[in-house]
């Protein structure tokens, strides 16, 4: 038996190599799958709530048993959620588009939108094979997820002056700060949505204003991450991985779309609290798991 073949059978959760071909045609593996699928749900479920969608990818993967060259996986579904957010929001940015050669208000919020993206992009760019490579981990995303959830329980209950009810009203230089926070999220487990949240809400903005805004930032750094991620792994994709890769990105899309109609309602009512324990639990757990079984 070929050595890769026989890795494929030990490891039947590695999506690289030949496991997914069968004398050079595609054979996709239902295991394989079931397994894409119930990551593309957490994808979905998970992007646009402050619980870290890529900690929760890793961590799940990782017992698993899923693997994915480059962790291209984890990055490539988002775009499920990225159409899921323009779905949802297409006549807004519709509104936005038509706006910016008439409207200032409009301007400015775009400005103030690539004005925050920019940070995370250019870490992204300078630092992306080294936090692949050292802070993809379930030890790291599961100290992030406990510290984070610890530190949305202390926001939660902290009572800020609110300046800004409504994302159109954020100034460059806010949306400057809120980009900085986002920058937080290269460390898996710190989750970007709940970073540019909290800056947001730092900075004046109300809970439901920067939960908007986490929405409307997410577009341009989930499409710059999945391009970028794209252009550095694409040759390493095989049929099988692309075809995981699509079904993760369809259940994300369809997952997506339920959450981001439902999150502002919400957070407006619940606050961050509920999501600071599922962290914490979810941490704990994994963090039990990596010491019994690695």
């Amino acid at each position: 038996m070929p050595i890769e073949e026989e890795r494929s059978l030990l490891n039947p959760g590695r999506i690289a190599g030949v496991s997914g071909l069968s004398h050079g045609l595609p054979n996709m593996n239902v295991m394989l799958a079931l397994k894409a699928a119930l990551l593309g749900f957490i994808e979905g479920l998970t992007e646009f709530l402050p619980v870290s969608s890529t900690g929760h990818l890793i961590l799940i993967g990782h017992y698993l048993n899923f693997e994915s060259p480059g962790h291209s996986f984890e990055v490539l579904i988002q775009l499920g959620a990225i159409l899921a957010i323009l779905s949802v929001y297409s006549g807004r940015l519709w509104g936005l588009a038509k706006g910016v050669s008439t409207d200032p208000r409009a301007r400015i919020f775009v400005l103030g939108v690539i004005i925050a993206f920019l940070p995370a992009a250019l870490i992204g760019v300078v630092m992306h094979s080294t936090i692949k490579n050292v802070l993809f981990n379930p030890f790291v995303v599961c100290i992030s997820l406990i510290a984070g959830g610890l530190v949305l329980l202390v926001v939660d209950e902290m009572r800020f002056s609110v300046q800004h009810e409504d994302v159109s009203t954020f100034t460059p230089l806010m949306c400057l700060k809120i980009g900085l926070f986002q920058c937080l999220a290269m460390i898996p487990g710190v989750s970007r949505s709940g970073a540019t949240i909290v800056g947001a809400m730092l900075f004046g903005a109300s809970k439901r204003a920067a939960a908007e805004f986490s929405f409307f930032l997410a577009m341009p750094t989930m499409a710059g991450a999945f391009t970028y991620d794209l252009f550095k792994n694409h040759k390493l994709l095989s049929f099988q991985d692309a075809a995981a890769i699509g079904i993760g990105f369809v259940v994300a899309f369809i997952t997506g779309l339920v959450v981001v109609r439902g999150l502002l309602d919400f957070v407006t009512r619940h606050g961050f609290t509920p999501f600071a324990w599922w962290r914490i639990v979810v941490g704990c757990f994994g963090l039990a798991a990596w010491f019994v079984y690695g």
